[in-house]
């Protein structure tokens, strides 16, 4: 091996103990759970099945439900002409019944439960809002990146509010008009398709979410976008205890890298994660927001 040779893969070494040493501190540094995930009641199955039969006679796409008030305070507004749908509610003697999203659960003495059918709910389909807004900064193109990487943004329809968005088995994404933050959802899910979690059954569920997340991560930070705060929280509750391994933090350089490539825009550069620019700047300014000239 020549010394040109040598000194490469030194190089790369160096910069990519930099790179593991930044995702490490990160993890150890605050991080928060973001509202969003607890904002949509925890319908029960029997209501879920219940909603998704009423969507399907009446021909409209299954989705997270609300009711009126519900979706106005998420900045989503009925439409006009759109009927509720029925759900089944426990309703007890002692206590009233009242207007908001939760289907109560039935108290300890069940003497003085009864159950009865109320007409309040909507679907995400049944409302109108802000339409998905691509991720479109002065390095990078969200409609660069999927062109390049070969996926499509699809339709959500799943029952689950609190479910930011979810990469689908086709290699598609679908992003939660009403997700907290979507264009961190974007990164998330494009790196589950990347890694090929959804076809490798050895990785567990933490690991899968915490190299997703981390890419999230890296992303927001290179492109200087909200979310990183809530990234940190993310990954801080699905590592628990365990230690972030080698192999997953490289995992995760590899698909920023891949991901933040795919966007940048021509004449314009980032420093990616991999590249020596990228360890230097961090281990030069010590903080978690860079991005290029």
């Amino acid at each position: 091996m020549d010394n040109n040779t040598t000194s490469k893969a030194t190089t790369k070494d160096s910069v990519t103990g930099s790179c593991l040493a930044i995702i490490r501190q990160a993890i150890a540094e605050p991080g928060l759970i973001h509202e969003a995930y607890s904002r949509f009641h925890g319908y029960s199955l029997r209501n879920q099945l219940l909603a998704m039969i009423q969507c399907v006679q009446r021909g409209i796409m299954p989705c997270p439900l609300a009711t009126y008030p519900g979706w106005e305070r998420l900045g989503r507004h009925v439409m006009r002409g759109q009927k509720t749908l029925v759900l089944c509610v426990p309703i007890t003697q002692a206590q009233p019944e009242t207007d908001d999203d939760a289907v109560r659960e039935p108290a300890d003495d069940a003497s003085r439960v009864f159950f009865v059918y109320r007409s309040r709910w909507f679907v995400l389909s049944q409302t109108d809002g802000d339409a998905y807004d691509p991720v479109d900064v002065p390095a990078w193109s969200e409609e660069r990146a999927l062109k390049h990487l070969g996926i499509k943004i699809v339709p959500f329809d799943h029952l689950d509010g609190n479910v930011q968005g979810y990469a689908t088995p086709e290699g598609n994404v679908a992003i939660n008009p009403v997700a907290g933050l979507r264009h961190k959802t974007l990164f998330h899910e494009l790196a589950h398709i990347i890694l090929g979690h959804a076809k490798d059954e050895t990785v567990s569920r933490s690991v899968r979410e915490v190299e997703a997340e981390g890419v999230a991560l890296f992303c927001c930070e290179a492109l200087g976008l909200e979310g990183s705060v809530y990234a940190r929280g993310y990954l801080q509750h699905w590592l628990g205890r365990e230690a972030l391994t080698e192999v997953s933090a490289q995992r995760i350089i590899s698909t920023a890298h891949r991901i933040l490539a795919a966007g940048v825009r021509r004449n314009l550069l980032i420093p990616l994660p991999g590249d020596a620019a990228f360890a230097r700047i961090m281990q030069e300014k010590r903080v978690w927001c860079f991005l290029s000239r």
